[in-house]
């Protein structure tokens, strides 16, 4: 017989909280009630609150601001702009990069993209292929995979015109929230074709950083598959 798995007390105010999040009780840079109302609805001690988010502040999911209180927290954020970008110069401070969009069309998934994404292969997809310049120099190339069925109306002309981030667009456009990606990086050759598109020679080393990207309740919505050159940056993680 398998005994049911204790959940600690605050875990469980986590996971309720969570839940208001995913249903979009609060939105994007909206403010939560206070542990005291929490504690409240919850019927539940404020210290209870307090260490449930506190985890999810940690987590990115909360934001708490000194002497305003805690907030959804939002891919428009100033702090927020580079948790997903990780390139860094040798040089200079880290910038936003410029975006020009090669490619953007609804397909139908192949059985890889479609295991990752939790679909069924031949469902819809949108495939978006973008190339990053910092300050004029291609960088990334990126080719990206999202659920049809969440990003209804995206297109190269959408994407071209917005000035915002990709992940905040996302948030702002169509209500996905990017919280968390699981990455693998390995080292590869450039092919002619995109040794052409970064300005790098046939053969060079690039950084190919594989991306599965989750919203609310580990939901699967993005797979992004970015070649870097390497040779002005390099890739920085933080590691706690």
């Amino acid at each position: 017989m398998v005994s049911p798995t204790f959940s600690p007390l605050y875990r469980q105010i986590k996971a309720l909280i969570t839940q208001r999040l995913e249903a979009g009780e609060w939105k994007p840079g909206e403010m939560i009630p206070s542990e005291i109302e929490l504690a409240a609805r919850y019927k539940v001690s404020q210290g209870t609150v307090r260490k449930a988010v506190d985890e999810l502040a940690s987590e990115n999911l909360l934001s708490r601001r000194q002497g305003k209180g805690t907030f959804v927290a939002t891919h428009t954020e100033a702090r927020a702009q580079f948790r997903f970008l990780r390139l860094v110069p040798d040089e200079g401070e880290q910038g936003y990069p410029q975006s020009r969009i090669l490619e953007c069309r609804r397909t139908r998934a192949l059985a890889e993209i479609a295991r990752q994404l939790d679909l069924k292969a031949g469902d819809p997809v949108l495939t978006i292929r973008r190339l990053l310049a910092f300050s004029g120099t291609p960088c990334v190339l990126d080719e990206l995979w999202l659920p049809g069925t969440f990003f209804k109306g995206l297109s190269a002309e959408r994407l071209t015109e917005s000035k915002a981030p990709l992940y905040s667009m996302f948030e702002s456009e169509f209500g996905i929230k990017m919280v968390r990606a699981v990455e693998k990086i390995r080292a590869v050759p450039a092919d002619p074709e995109v040794a052409s598109i970064l300005g790098v020679a046939a053969g060079t080393p690039l950084l190919s950083v594989e991306r599965l990207t989750f919203t609310y309740g580990d939901k699967p919505v993005e797979v992004r598959r970015g070649l870097y050159a390497t040779n002005k940056h390099y890739y920085k993680n933080e590691l706690s």
